[in-house]
């Protein structure tokens, strides 16, 4: 194991952010996807070490319209889907955020690898 200099912030979609995913390709009945279909697909970010609330809080609102961004754009591509106001208050009604201290690497074989985040890998990923 090996004790990571990062604290972790798990980002679960809302039951709103759902309805907005089932609005852009809209089906009937059982072929929409559940909140539960959804939460599997959550993302956990590394981010700097946090110890107060408040040092978190200022650090979410400083970045959270990357997260929310990335979020929108695993789901959809074109920007003109979107929400219409794509700023804090989407952010809290669309994404639920968990706050972990500690991130520790349980994989003891492959070493930790560094990617540049962009939409290629995010459609990679969608493709699994």
């Amino acid at each position: 194991m090996k004790l990571l200099n990062r604290s972790a912030l798990s980002v679960r979609p809302t039951r709103h952010f759902v309805e907005w995913i089932n609005a852009l390709e809209p089906t009937v009945g059982d072929d929409d996807l559940t909140l539960a279909d959804v939460e599997r697909e959550s993302t956990v970010y590394l981010i700097p070490e946090m110890d107060t609330p408040e040092a978190l809080e200022g650090f979410v609102r400083e970045r959270y319209l990357e997260i929310l961004e990335t979020e929108l754009r695993a789901w959809e591509e074109d920007e003109r889907q979107w929400p219409e106001a794509v700023d804090w208050a989407l952010f809290q009604r669309f994404l639920q955020i968990e706050h972990s201290y500690l991130a520790i690497d349980l994989d003891n074989e492959a070493a930790l690898e560094i990617s540049e985040v962009d939409d290629s890998l995010l459609l990679e990923t969608d493709q699994d």
